[in-house]
């Protein structure tokens, strides 16, 4: 949501009140081994948060096909389910992040996976970025969003989605739930009205407040396209 540069091999982003904390879940995770994980680098002398560059693709609209592929959606539930088990058991704050916490608080979700925030080689997931809206918040704050934008649960001939039908979208949340494991799909799909929902109002919001990020959001018609997408979902699936 701001201004982000490479540096080396560092990436130089802006920072918050909410930075330190944020740090100290990346670092905690890559204690406990989670390797798609960037290593925090603190915050340099201009202010800035610094965080390990890691090399790779990243999918951008209009998405490439390998972001679709059945391999890549799995490597993304099992990464999440390695990131709520492990965060489950961290004991970190409940306030200083970016947003407040979502009840009920059992994990520390990372907030925003989507194929534009994950590192890929050869197709397959190398690392999660912009760790920026993390927040304690149940399995499924991150678990409908992600399903949102990775199976994709949006229309046919979406302008952010692939092609797929509705029996190809039923498939792959079947599979992300399970690959996920004890994810039921139903849960996820209100979790993905509930994101679009969520998505809506905050930037709504950061927009009125004079946020200028979120107000371009809205002026590219981002958040339009999030109310369209929220309502096909109840009507398409009964949420």
């Amino acid at each position: 949501m701001g201004a982000v540069t490479r540096k080396g091999q560092t990436v130089r982003r802006p920072a918050g009140s909410w930075t330190p904390l944020v740090q100290r879940l990346m670092a905690e995770s890559r204690r406990r081994g989670l390797d798609f994980v960037p290593a925090p680098l603190g915050v340099d002398d201009r202010g800035r948060e610094v965080i390990e560059f890691v090399e790779g693709d990243v999918g951008v609209y209009p998405m490439p096909a390998w972001v679709w592929s059945d391999d890549l959606l799995v490597d993304v539930a099992h990464a999440l389910r390695k990131l709520h088990d492990t965060t489950a058991t961290l004991g970190l704050p409940q306030s200083g992040w970016r947003r407040d916490p979502v009840d009920p608080p059992e994990v520390i979700c990372h907030g925003d996976v989507a194929p534009y925030n994950t590192v890929c080689r050869s197709g397959r997931l190398i690392a999660f970025i912009d760790w920026d809206y993390a927040v304690p918040g149940p399995r499924g704050w991150d678990l409908g969003y992600a399903a949102y934008r990775w199976i994709p649960l949006t229309r046919e001939r979406h302008p952010d989605g692939h092609t797929g039908t509705r029996a190809e979208e039923e498939r792959r949340l079947d599979l992300f739930c399970a690959e996920y494991g004890n994810a039921d799909a139903g849960d996820v799909l209100n979790w993905a009205v509930h994101r679009l929902d969520d998505l809506v109002s905050y930037s709504t919001q950061r927009a009125a407040v004079g946020d200028a990020a979120f107000q371009r959001t809205i002026e590219l018609g981002h958040v339009a396209l999030y109310e369209r997408d929220a309502a096909w979902i109840r009507e398409t699936y009964a949420t």
